[in-house]
């Protein structure tokens, strides 16, 4: 097995698609949107953000050939004000790839790029009680928990919290 972790580019839309919407499916409680709602559905739309400013904005990948089993996204936040600040969004291992340090791996190299961009200086994220791996994945990696909203979410009639956890590069 030969993974390879890299920025996404337009090409990769139809592998991301087909990982975000697995994720949407598998993991209910990790994702605010539902595959009904889901902004990233179509292949045009994500070849359309993958195209972003790398300044702006990245969705790194893990790809076992050309096939994504991995994903997180980073975006700088626009206001003048909080330019100094990323939120990683929409992190996912495929769960026969899990265990492997491959969301590990992931993540470091989203705080690489979050590095990269001129001016950040604060990554931020949130993530669900419902996935205490996740959590713990983010904690490894130096976020610590700074809040916790209740009632974040519902699925199904089962409301969920929602950790907001942030680091400094």
């Amino acid at each position: 097995m030969n993974i390879v972790i890299r920025p996404l580019q337009p090409g990769d839309a139809e592998s991301l698609v087909r990982l975000r919407r697995q994720a949407l499916v598998e993991e209910p409680f990790a994702f605010l949107s539902s595959p009904e709602d889901d902004r990233a559905s179509s292949p045009g739309d994500v070849r359309e953000q993958l195209a972003a400013s790398p300044h702006q904005s990245a969705v790194l990948g893990a790809l076992d050939g050309s096939e994504a089993i991995g994903m997180v996204g980073l975006n700088r936040d626009r206001p003048i004000k909080a330019a100094h600040r990323a939120c990683i969004w929409g992190v996912f291992v495929k769960p026969e790839y899990r265990g492997q340090g491959i969301g590990s791996q992931l993540l470091q190299a989203t705080l690489d790029f979050a590095r990269g961009m001129d001016g950040v200086e604060t990554v931020y994220l949130g993530v669900s009680e419902k996935t205490p791996d996740a959590k713990r994945l983010y904690e490894a990696a130096g976020f610590s928990v700074w809040g916790l909203e209740p009632d974040c979410m519902r699925y199904e009639g089962v409301s969920a919290r929602e950790y907001h956890l942030s680091r400094t590069l």
